[in-house]
């Protein structure tokens, strides 16, 4: 009797390739608007000119792709083999526009971010195979905190773009530039209500599509940028400075990194479900593994902080598609559109009301998303609602009074005039007391996320595509 076939799980399938092609673009599609807003929003605050924006998106995208890889096809006991689609973690965002913001030179600012990240993304290169083992510290209480101060962080950015691109222009704040935001915002809501399958999942980037056209005859729209960029090119090795190590930055960006780990290994375990090959302790360590390293090697093609987006697990989900070789062709398409400037250049294009409508939606969804992670946290306990109410109050102090903490060191400030990380510290501090220290280790809740199989949503740390 010869003996029967193996067969092979459909994560390791190999599709048709034109398959192949069209289900790698959508993934890309889904996350798209998710990648290229932190480079937008750290660019416009430091200042840099439109041709400097395309490189660092197009440097983000590059990246993006190179950690996808990493995720999907894996090296060593790096990579998770699933079908993950990696590219800039969200969380990252306020404490970069904070470093942006305490540094005097502006011309230092990526340099110091890219030190911050390379440090983090080795520590947590070396803590990966220990973090599994340290997530109980991290539930939703303490996540879902984190989420939604990064939502309440970021929406300030979207208020700011919606009223125009610079603050001493005579147009800003005018009703044309209101209206330009009003226009994209509604043009994403009736995309999402009146659509199905991939022109849903594409809402936002059609909405920036639609958006920048209705534009065009203000005269707010700026060809230039595509008009000047090649259609060939590579993101230089520190194009923007060697790295520099201060060490306030780098701490802030080290709490990012244990909140960014922390959102992988719930997505991990969420699509080890959906795809029917549960992610074990050394699934997770190589996942983490893969997030890492591709954060710690970004920064050197002028990229920043990685991880795996969430978004794209849903559309696993609705597609019914598994196979981890289809993300990877994702992955290429990110690769090949970071060595096109020209494409990257693209967004340089959406007049920045525009991208105040859409980042309404991107940026509201991911708090959002921490409100549905706090729903399952256990807020009927007297102990979490603490938690939650003193965290949200410390992380909003930065927001709401920008200079509360002016007496302290510039180096200190860093930290503390990033609302993720101090709001971080404080949830994770206050669980430990409440929940893990004396009497309140029998009521705590340290159920992490996905592991009673919850419904999947947008990512906390990556801008969802659609709310």
């Amino acid at each position: 009797m010869s003996a029967q076939p193996v067969s092979t799980h459909p994560v390791d399938e190999k599709l048709p390739a034109l398959k192949m092609a069209t289900t790698g673009l959508q993934h890309v599609a889904a996350m798209y608007a998710g990648v290229v807003a932190p480079p937008l929003i750290v660019g416009a605050a430091i200042g840099l000119s439109a041709t400097d924006l395309t490189f660092l998106t197009g440097a983000c995208l590059f990246t993006a792709g190179l950690a996808t890889f990493l995720q999907t096809l894996g090296i060593w006991k790096i990579g998770a083999r699933l079908p993950f689609v990696n590219g800039v973690t969200f969380a990252g965002v306020a404490p970069m526009t904070a470093v942006v913001a305490s540094t005097e030179d502006k011309s230092d600012a990526l340099p110091i971010i890219f030190g911050a990240v390379i440090v983090a993304g080795l520590l947590g290169f070396l803590a990966a195979p220990f973090f599994s083992k340290a997530v109980r510290f991290f539930p939703p209480v303490v996540t879902g905190t984190v989420i939604t101060l990064i939502g309440i962080s970021l929406l300030p950015v979207a208020f700011n773009w919606a009223q125009g691109p610079d603050p001493a222009a005579n147009d800003y704040g005018s009703a044309t530039n209101l209206g330009l935001a009003a226009g994209t915002l509604l043009i994403v809501l009736l995309l999402r209500r009146f659509t199905r399958g991939f022109v849903k999942q594409i809402a936002v980037l059609l909405g920036l599509v639609v958006g920048t056209l209705i534009a065009i005859p203000f005269g707010v729209t700026d060809f230039g940028p595509v008009a000047d960029a090649d259609v060939i090119g590579f993101p230089t090795p520190f194009h923007f400075g060697a790295p520099q190590f201060q060490l306030a930055a780098i701490i802030s960006l080290c709490v990012v990194m244990v909140v960014s780990m922390t959102e992988s290994t719930a997505d991990m375990l969420a699509l080890g479900e959906i795809v029917e090959r549960p992610a074990d302790e050394k699934t997770i360590a190589a996942g983490l593994r893969a997030d890492t390293l591709g954060s710690a090697i970004s920064p050197l093609f002028n990229g920043f902080m990685c991880s795996a987006f969430a978004q794209n697990i849903g559309l696993v989900a609705m597609t019914k598609i598994r196979s981890r070789y289809v993300v990877a062709v994702g992955g290429g398409f990110l690769v090949l559109m970071g060595l096109c400037p020209m494409a990257a250049s693209l967004i340089a294009v959406v007049p920045r009301p525009v991208l105040g409508g859409a980042g309404v939606v991107l940026f509201g969804s991911v708090a959002a998303s921490g409100i549905q992670t706090l729903v399952r946290a256990g807020l009927d306990k007297d102990n979490n609602v603490l938690i939650v109410a003193v965290s949200l109050a410390v992380g909003i102090v930065p927001i709401t009074a920008p200079e509360f903490y002016h007496a302290f060191p510039e180096t200190v400030r860093i930290v503390l005039d990033s609302g993720i990380s101090t709001g971080c510290v404080a949830a994770v501090a206050l669980n430990l007391v409440f929940n893990h220290l004396g009497k309140g280790r029998d009521a705590q809740d340290v159920t992490h996320p996905m592991e009673a199989g919850e419904e999947i949503t947008g990512s906390a740390t990556r801008a969802p595509a659609t709310p």
